[in-house]
Formats: structure tokens, C-alpha cells, sequence
């Protein structure tokens, strides 16, 4: 800083001989060069040393570039404006300005340090694992959160730049004294974005989602994608994607398969004719599970569940680490029990029966 105001004072006594607003806008581009220049090359040298592709060094180096250089402009601005021999109005507005950058970069460092922040923790998070819940929790609180700050936080900016300008203060003043319908419209107009923003805080904070969980949202199967500020992208398992307002898991109804664990119990289904050996076909489904790679070894299970005048109903259960392979398990064990079935009993499949009765004798034909 000291070198900037030795070379600003020689950039002044130069500028002395010109006209007052030649001189005084040739200082402040003179100093606003220098700034951006010295801000260049300090960055160049800071690449040689750290690298920018990978760590957090980094990521630091590479998310701060942008601010330390609106950092440098306002310094140099301060610096120059109060030696400038300027008109009141014109040093007045510039003073206007610097008050704006500085409320610009103090809101833009928040949100900055919020994402560094966040970004550090996530990072560490194993998602790639099968056993990722805890990761699961952690990630998807940091995100929600840390997008709910960003908003907030921009919104706080906007605000106090805002109200650096009278008009907006005297109007800000006018609707608080006339407080009533304008503030009933004002929160009618707000109230689905606050109720999502709220939404999201009691998501992050209870958790009856999180990322990568596998959930039935209006019938439709898939998994949580994305959660962002103000709704959720849910990725269907044929590849569409499902927009959700953030309020619709508050308030309404969901199912949720893997709130606690990824485990989940899969049943199949069979209506056979009542000729079926019971007690072959569950040794042939335990067979089939034990030889699957889907199948986690806790769950397997044959019960007959009904019966009517044609069949009986069975229902096979078993279990699997995660839902995708319990759905590869339910067909795999539905498909080979039918070609065992097809193949050792085909008298036990499904079959209308009739019965033929004979004529009574004595009787002839009217």
C-alpha cells in the first residue's frame, strides 16, 4: 500500500500542470490500472506456487481471484479519491460507489467463505460407497443450507445497497408507515418463496430426504437427485426427471425406501394350481437366492397367502442391499421358478377344470 501512495503522489505532482478534471481522471484511471495490474501479478506469482487444478489451496486461490480483485479497485479508489482536487457532487457519487463495492464485497466474501466451507466438507464424504448414509445426511445438509445462505445472503446484499440510495429509504419509510394492504400483497406475492426457503431449512435440519435416496413421489419410482433452494429433482428410473417444489415433502405424503438403511425386502408373486408341491418350490427358491449375487442372506421366505376355487397365491420375499438389485432379484426369481415350474410340474400351473357328467338313462329326447 505504501508504494501505491508513493507512485499515486508522483502520478499527482505530474498531473498538476494539466486541467483539474484532465488531471484528476488520469490519476484515478492511472490508479485503477496499477491496481488491476499489481492484483495480476501477484496472482501469477501465487499459480507458480500452488496448484490451481486440484486441492483446496486451489479451489481457494481460484474462488478468490475474482473478489481480491474487486478488493484491489476499492483500495486503490480510497486511496486516490480524497487526494483528487474533484467537485463536492462528483466526490460525493464516488464515495456513493465505493460504499456500494464494499457492501458488494463483503456480501460476495460471505457467500464466497459459505461455498469454501461447504465445498471442504463434501469433499471428504464418501459417496461411492454402498454404506453411504452418514455421507448421505452430512451432504445433503450442507447443500441445502449452503444454498439457503446464498440466498439469504444476496438478499441481504441487494438490500443494504438499496438502501443506500434516499429514494429508497424514503420509500422503504412510506410503506412502513402505510403498512397494511401493501404488506398483505407483499406477503401473498412472497409466501411460495418463503415457504420453500423454510421448506428447505426443515429439510436440511429433519432429513426425510436426502441425496441418492430412493422414494415414490406420486407414484413414480426414483431417486433424489438434486436438492436445490427451492425444489427437488427426483430421477426417475427410466431416465426422466421429476421436478418437486421443496414444500410437497413437508406437506404431503411420500414414501421413502431408504430413510434408515439401503436394505429393502422384495416380494414376488404366483397364482399356481393347487396340484403345486409347496414345500419343493420353497427349496427351489431358497436354491435360487443362494446362488444370486443379489440377494444380501438375511431374508427368504414361501408362504401360501390365499386361495380360490382355480389356485392358490404365493408370495416369495427376499432381500437385497439396495432397491435396484431387489428388483434384479425379484425378476431373476420369477423368471427361473416359472422355467423350473414349466419344466418339473406342468401339471401346477394355472387350469380351468370341467366335469363331464353322464346322461341319465330312461330319458329320450323330446
Amino acid at each position: 500500500m505504501e508504494t501505491l501512495a508513493r507512485i499515486l503522489e508522483s502520478i499527482l505532482r505530474t498531473a498538476a500542470g494539466w486541467p483539474d478534471w484532465i488531471g484528476s481522471a488520469a490519476a484515478l484511471l492511472g490508479a485503477l490500472f496499477f491496481s488491476l495490474l499489481l492484483h495480476a501479478l501477484l496472482f501469477r506469482v501465487l499459480q507458480r506456487w500452488v496448484n490451481t487444478d486440484s486441492g483446496m489451496a486451489g479451489s481457494s486461490l481460484r474462488h478468490a481471484r475474482r473478489p481480491t480483485r474487486l478488493a484491489f479497485v476499492l483500495a486503490a479508489m480510497v486511496i486516490t479519491v480524497p487526494r483528487l482536487d474533484l467537485p463536492w457532487r462528483l466526490q460525493d457519487g464516488l464515495g456513493h460507489m465505493l460504499l456500494i463495492l464494499l457492501i458488494v464485497l463483503i456480501g460476495w466474501t460471505a457467500i464466497l467463505l459459505t461455498r469454501h466451507l461447504s465445498d471442504r466438507v463434501i469433499r471428504r464424504q464418501r459417496m461411492d460407497i454402498d454404506d453411504n448414509l452418514a455421507a448421505r445426511k452430512l451432504v445433503t445438509q450442507f447443500r441445502v443450507l449452503r444454498r439457503t445462505a446464498t440466498i439469504l445472503l444476496t438478499i441481504f446484499t441487494v438490500a443494504a445497497v438499496l438502501l443506500t440510495f434516499e429514494t429508497v429509504q424514503e420509500y422503504g419509510v412510506s410503506l412502513f408507515a402505510s403498512a397494511g394492504a401493501a404488506g398483505l400483497i407483499l406477503g401473498l406475492a412472497a409466501r411460495p418463496v418463503l415457504a420453500n426457503l423454510i421448506a428447505g431449512i426443515q429439510i436440511a435440519i429433519t432429513q426425510p430426504i436426502r441425496l441418492e435416496d430412493v422414494v415414490i413421489v406420486d407414484g413414480e419410482w426414483g431417486w433424489v437427485e438434486e436438492i436445490f433452494a427451492t425444489y427437488v429433482v427426483v430421477r426417475i428410473w427410466d431416465w426422466r426427471r421429476m421436478v418437486v417444489p421443496l414444500s410437497y415433502f413437508i406437506e404431503q405424503p411420500f414414501q421413502n425406501w431408504t430413510r434408515e438403511s439401503a436394505s429393502i425386502i422384495g416380494a414376488v408373486y404366483w397364482h399356481l394350481d393347487y396340484t403345486v408341491p409347496v414345500e419343493e418350490l420353497r427349496a427351489k427358491l431358497e436354491q435360487i437366492a443362494r446362488d444370486s449375487p443379489h440377494w444380501d442372506g438375511n431374508v427368504i421366505n414361501l408362504q401360501v397367502t390365499d386361495t380360490d376355487k382355480d389356485t392358490i397365491a404365493l408370495r416369495g420375499l427376499m432381500s437385497a442391499r439396495t432397491s435396484p438389485q431387489a428388483w434384479d432379484l425379484r425378476c431373476e426369481v420369477r423368471e427361473k421358478l416359472i422355467t423350473w415350474i414349466q419344466a418339473e410340474h406342468p401339471e401346477a400351473l394355472p387350469r380351468l377344470r370341467g366335469e363331464l357328467r353322464p346322461a341319465m338313462s330312461g330319458q329320450t329326447p323330446g
